[in-house]
Order: C-alpha cells, then sequence, then structure tokens
C-alpha cells in the first residue's frame, strides 16, 4: 500500500493537468479551407471595448478545433453565425461554455458588420458540410 501512495499523490497532480491540456495538432481540423490561407488576425483597436476584450477569448476558444484564420475570413449571416457557434460550443475539445459561446457571437456578428460587410469580396463565405468533405476527398484527409 505504501508503495503505491506516490503514485496515487503523482496521478492527482497531473490529472488537472492532462484535463485541461491544449489539443494537439492532430485533434485539430485537418482539412485546409480557403479562409484558412487569410490572415490570421484582426486589428480591433478601434472596436467598443467589451467587443474588444473578447477577441482574446475568441481566438483562444476557436483555435483550439481549427485555424483562428477561418472566423476571421469567413462571411456569414447572423443566423448562420449562431449556428455555427452553437455547433462549436458542443464540440468536446472546445470549452466554449453559453456564457463564452454569447460572447465569441456577438464578436463575430460586429466584425462582420464593422470589417467584412465593408469588403465582402476580400473574404470567403462558408462551406457547407458537402463542400467540405469534398475538399477532405481531394486533400486525402479523415
Amino acid at each position: 500500500m505504501r508503495r503505491l501512495l506516490p503514485f496515487a499523490i503523482a496521478g492527482c497532480l497531473l490529472l488537472p493537468l492532462l484535463m485541461f491540456a491544449q489539443p494537439d495538432e492532430s485533434e485539430k481540423s485537418n482539412v485546409v479551407l480557403p479562409q484558412d490561407k487569410g490572415p490570421d488576425k484582426i486589428d480591433v483597436s478601434k472596436y467598443p471595448p467589451e467587443i474588444r476584450k473578447t477577441y482574446p477569448l475568441f481566438t483562444d476558444k476557436c483555435s483550439q478545433c481549427h485555424k483562428i484564420n477561418r472566423g476571421i475570413n469567413t462571411l456569414m449571416t447572423r443566423d448562420e453565425w449562431e449556428r455555427y457557434v452553437k455547433r462549436m460550443m458542443h464540440k468536446p475539445k472546445s470549452g466554449i461554455d453559453a456564457v463564452q459561446g454569447k460572447a465569441i457571437f456577438e464578436f463575430l456578428v460586429y466584425d462582420e458588420t464593422v470589417r467584412k460587410d465593408k469588403n465582402p469580396s476580400a473574404f470567403y463565405r462558408a462551406l457547407s458540410d458537402e463542400e467540405i468533405e469534398e475538399l477532405k476527398a481531394e486533400q486525402h484527409v479523415n
């Protein structure tokens, strides 16, 4: 019993680290969408403070499963963003709770309105599930 005690203590100390570990690259989306090749940052310095403070949350949570470029360079309507964020909230590795999901949604809608709607030709429309499956087949990914 005494010989097992150090292992039990080590397990208790390491378990929280494992639970909150960042997903490795193999757990991220491995299909490359056109929007993944675009810019990976937004200048939010002129955004309202409540929107600006959500940018790090957006970049942290959304980069858990795919390149952050995807959200930055995708055009969606308000309804599409709502469905997309809800869908992402249900992904096991996203770690997005309801409060965070609402904040990310509000950030994306604001960004769409003030940045993307002014120059839509610089961005990419959201792809359907079928189009993504076609890209996966072309790129030979799961």
